[in-house]
């Protein structure tokens, strides 16, 4: 009798040769950031009052270095950057990156900051990388599929390193909601009251989309106002993970909108199976 033929893997991050570009940038970058963290730095104020550092700056030109080299032409929208003047043609292809995203985590040094890479195509983020230098935590997700791994600094990746990860299903009793630890607001406290919670889980930065993809939370809600380079990472591997990334009212998310600043007000994300309400 002949027996059954295994299932097809998965495509691994390391089978696209662009995916597994955007996480050699983000360990490259994680190198940086982490030498800048143990030689000791200052933070200056930028015009919306938000600190940056030097780590900020040196990681972004490590990653826009990589970019240059993996999609010669592809425009970049990262943070540090924005003054300069982004050119985004709408539904063109282009990369968001933040290169420290939770500069706050940083500066406290309690290791909850992230290197976010997105690939954005007509408007929806269709590749993510996230990427925690201090606790060696890297995410990725391509269309349907999502994986995690652990990786020190400027470390290699190879296939046998990625751990398929997924969302868990949305419970209909209490749930487990993630949070921001530097950043909370009313409008999402309130939010927040209308449900019945298990659980409030505090993190910084886009690592908050890795606990829903990983399936240990089932919310994370946020009313207030961020840019397109926080989330457009996060959004992706949340999708390749089977969940859900919207805005508060439910209507899509999308990307590449200068004409606003790249903002986004407000966004909720959850697991697979219900919305929440």
């Amino acid at each position: 009798m002949t027996e059954p033929l295994p299932p097809p893997r998965a495509p691994l991050p390391t089978d696209s040769p662009l995916l597994a570009g955007l996480a050699a940038a983000a360990l490259d970058a994680g190198v940086a950031i982490r030498r800048i963290e143990a030689e000791g730095f200052t933070a200056e104020e930028k015009a919306d009052r938000s600190p940056v550092t030097k780590a900020d700056r040196e990681a972004e030109t490590i990653i826009c270095a990589h970019l240059a080299r993996l999609a010669p032409g592809v425009p970049v929208v990262a943070e540090e950057a924005m003054a300069a003047g982004a050119q985004v043609e709408p539904g063109a292809r282009f990369f968001l990156v933040d290169p420290l995203d939770g500069t706050r985590e940083f500066l406290s040094g309690n290791g909850e900051y992230t290197v976010n890479i997105a690939l954005v195509e007509d408007g929806r983020p269709v590749l993510g990388i996230v990427y925690a230098p201090a606790l060696a935590l890297l995410y990725a997700g391509r269309p349907g599929a999502a994986f995690r791994a652990i990786r020190a600094p400027g470390a290699p990746v190879d296939a046998q390193d990625w751990e398929p990860i997924g969302c868990r299903q949305v419970p209909q009793g209490p749930i487990c909601v993630a949070t921001s630890r530097s950043h909370g607001d009313p409008v999402t406290d309130a939010f927040v009251a209308r449900h019945e919670v298990a659980e409030m889980i505090p993190a910084g930065s886009a690592l908050k989309f890795g606990l829903l993809a990983e399936g240990k939370v089932d919310l994370y809600p946020r009313f207030g106002t961020v840019m397109e380079w926080d989330t457009a990472a996060g959004h992706a591997l949340v999708n390749a993970a089977g969940g859900r990334v919207t805005r508060p009212d439910g209507s899509a998310l999308t990307y590449g909108h200068k004409d606003a600043g790249f903002k986004v007000n407000g966004f909720l994300v959850w697991g697979a199976g219900r919305a929440p309400a």
